[in-house]
Order: C-alpha cells, then structure tokens, then sequence
C-alpha cells in the first residue's frame, strides 16, 4: 500500500485489498477499488472520502517528507 499527502489536497491511497473500518469495526464498502482520496480538510460531504471540496474552501498544505523522532518506550 501507498499512501501519498496530495498538495492542498487529500491522502491518496493506492494498494490491493483496501479495507477502512469505522471505530466499531464496520468496514465501508470500497466497490473494489484499488485507489481512493480520504479527506483532509474536514469539509468533505463524503467523509471520510475526498469529495474534492478542498477546492471551494481554500484549504492549504505543502507537505514535505521529514523523518519523525524514535518512538518512545
């Protein structure tokens, strides 16, 4: 699995066997796609998928990959 942070946009995940569950174990129907956006602006109607509304409310984020701290024990 793949997941890409999009530019002022959401996470892209890409991979065989998806499979997203809610806090109770319940898990969404993804129609057999092997590639889907999860919201990172909150203003999806969709959530947690991407329904593109990042676009109408101008939401902004550049990221860039860095290296987290070690856990701590």
């Amino acid at each position: 699995m793949k997941i890409t942070v999009l530019k002022n946009g959401p996470f892209r995940i890409e991979g065989e066997d998806l499979q997203i569950v809610d806090p109770q174990g319940g898990v969404y129907g993804l129609g057999g796609r092997t590639k889907l956006s999860l919201c990172r602006c909150g203003a999806s109607q969709n959530k947690p998928f991407c329904d593109g509304s990042h676009n109408h409310h101008g939401f902004e984020d550049d990221p860039q990959a860095r290296d987290l701290p070690p856990p701590k024990a």
